[in-house]
């Protein structure tokens, strides 16, 4: 039974078996109640940590979400990012890149908006589409101009372009550690079985038709086709700086309660203090003090 928030994290240079890997475990908690009252506990922690993030100013956080559809990520991002103040948070989705982002290299329109010093940035998918849809359609990578064959066809032009892509995210999530930006990511693992079910729910609720599409289904055709591009992905990219965790999310609660306690650790990590103000500061504030009360 998994219980440590180490045993979600893929060690760097381990090779990824995702058939391996839990989709499901034992929930963290013993009733709806226990699940309430742990996932409040750590948005009341990440709320004073992100606090101390912004007042320090010395670090940034970087969350990045990958999933299959109906994974849980929108879910898991405003459950566990609840308490946080919305000025020191951003959240990014990425769709389809636009004309003038197929025009640059597949990292830019990312970078334009990392957070800086003092906030939280969340991706809600990637560049690391670029590495995972990219690969399981190559008609994607064709279509975005590269040079030295990349993209055409034949197994040596393949690998190369993946291996190139891997390291240049490796390089940058780096450059961003060595300048401050902590990074971690999550890759929250559902089963196919599961998706399913939610399919089947979205399309019942009136609520939620509006976000089942005929793509969907077309994507779920090539699930081991991504489960494949997935293991790659964490396996080249899971670093220890910049770790990836694999999230069992057949259990929207326990992954979201293991989501939150990996950002509010890697907060806690940091050992962030609030400024301290200078004897000449508190000289004059204590100034200002007295003439308020009077």
């Amino acid at each position: 039974m998994k219980k440590h928030l180490d045993d979600f994290r893929v060690r760097e240079g381990h090779k990824v078996d995702l058939d391996r890997w839990p989709t499901r475990i034992d929930p963290f908690f013993g009733s709806k109640d226990g699940y309430k009252d742990a996932m409040a506990a750590q948005v009341d922690k990440l709320a004073d940590l992100q606090k101390l993030l912004y007042a320090s100013n010395q670090y940034a956080l970087l969350l990045i979400f990958q999933a299959m559809d109906a994974a849980g990520k929108d879910g898991a991002i405003s459950h566990v990012m609840s308490g946080v103040n919305p000025q020191g948070c951003q959240v990014y989705s990425f769709k389809h890149p636009s004309p003038e982002e197929l025009e640059h290299d597949f990292l830019w329109r990312t970078t334009r908006v990392l957070p800086e010093r003092g906030r939280i940035g969340i991706f809600n998918r990637s560049y690391y589409e670029e590495v995972l849809i990219a690969r399981v359609h190559p008609e994607i990578l064709r279509g975005e101009g590269l040079p030295n064959g990349d993209g055409k066809s034949g197994k040596h032009h393949k690998h190369d372009v993946w291996d190139r892509r891997y390291q240049s995210i490796r390089d940058l999530e780096r450059h961003l550690h060595r300048n401050g930006t902590r990074i971690v990511k999550f890759f929250l693992h559902l089963s196919k079985d599961e998706q399913r079910k939610r399919f089947l729910d979205r399309i019942d609720d009136p609520d939620k038709r509006w976000k089942f599409s005929q793509a969907d289904l077309e994507e779920r055709k090539f699930w081991k086709d991504y489960m494949k591009a997935y293991e790659h992905c964490l396996t080249a990219t899971s670093t220890d700086d910049s770790p990836w965790y694999a999230v069992p999310a057949d259990d929207k609660e326990t992954a979201r309660l293991i989501v939150s306690r990996v950002v509010v650790k890697t907060l806690e990590d940091l050992k962030m203090k609030y400024p301290e103000v200078s004897d000449e500061k508190l000289k004059e504030l204590r100034a200002i003090r007295k003439q308020l009360a009077k």
